[in-house]
C-alpha cells in the first residue's frame, strides 16, 4: 500500500525554508542537498533574475516610440501660437510667466527634459496633478517652441 501525504502551506515553507538555509549554509550530513539538486536550485534562480531583469527591460524600453512624438518633432512650431496656448490652458498651475505656481517653474525645462519627454507629460500628464492633454501635433509643436523660448 502507498502512502500520500500532503503539506499545509506553514509546512511547505518551513521546508523552502529549510532547503535554502542548507543550501546557503554548509548542509549537514542528515542535511545534504545533491548536487544536482544545487544545480536545479541555481538554474531556477538564474532564470528567474533574467526574466525579472527582461521584463523591466521591457517596461522601460519603448519598442515602438510614439508616433504622435516622431510627428510632432517633425513640425515647425510657432512660439507666438505657443504662448497662445500656454495661457488658455497652462497658467493656471504654471503661471502667466510660466514662473510656477501648483505645477513646476518651467523655465529652462527644456535643460531637464528632453523634447519627447515633454510632450509625453503634456499628453499622458505623467506626473500628478498635471491633467492630460489632448492636442494635436501642430499645437504640440508650438508648445513645444515656446518652452524653448523659456530658456
Amino acid at each position: 500500500m502507498v502512502q500520500s501525504f500532503s503539506l499545509n502551506e506553514s509546512e511547505y515553507q518551513s521546508q523552502l525554508f529549510h532547503a535554502i538555509e542548507d543550501f546557503v549554509t554548509e548542509p549537514s550530513s542528515t542535511a545534504a542537498i545533491s548536487k544536482e539538486s544545487k544545480a536545479i536550485f541555481l538554474r531556477r534562480i538564474v532564470l528567474i533574475l533574467l526574466t525579472s531583469s527582461l521584463l523591466i527591460f521591457l517596461w522601460l524600453y519603448e519598442w515602438n516610440p510614439d508616433t504622435f512624438v516622431q510627428e510632432t518633432l517633425t513640425i515647425q512650431g510657432s512660439i507666438e501660437t505657443g504662448n497662445s496656448l500656454f495661457r488658455m490652458n497652462c497658467v493656471g498651475c504654471h503661471g502667466i510667466t510660466a514662473q510656477g505656481l501648483v505645477g513646476p517653474d518651467l523655465h529652462r525645462v527644456t535643460y531637464r527634459l528632453s523634447d519627447p519627454e515633454i510632450i509625453n507629460q503634456v499628453v499622458k500628464g505623467l506626473t500628478p496633478p498635471m491633467p492630460s492633454f489632448e492636442i494635436e501635433s501642430q499645437s504640440m509643436a508650438d508648445l513645444l517652441a515656446y518652452m524653448h523660448s523659456l530658456n
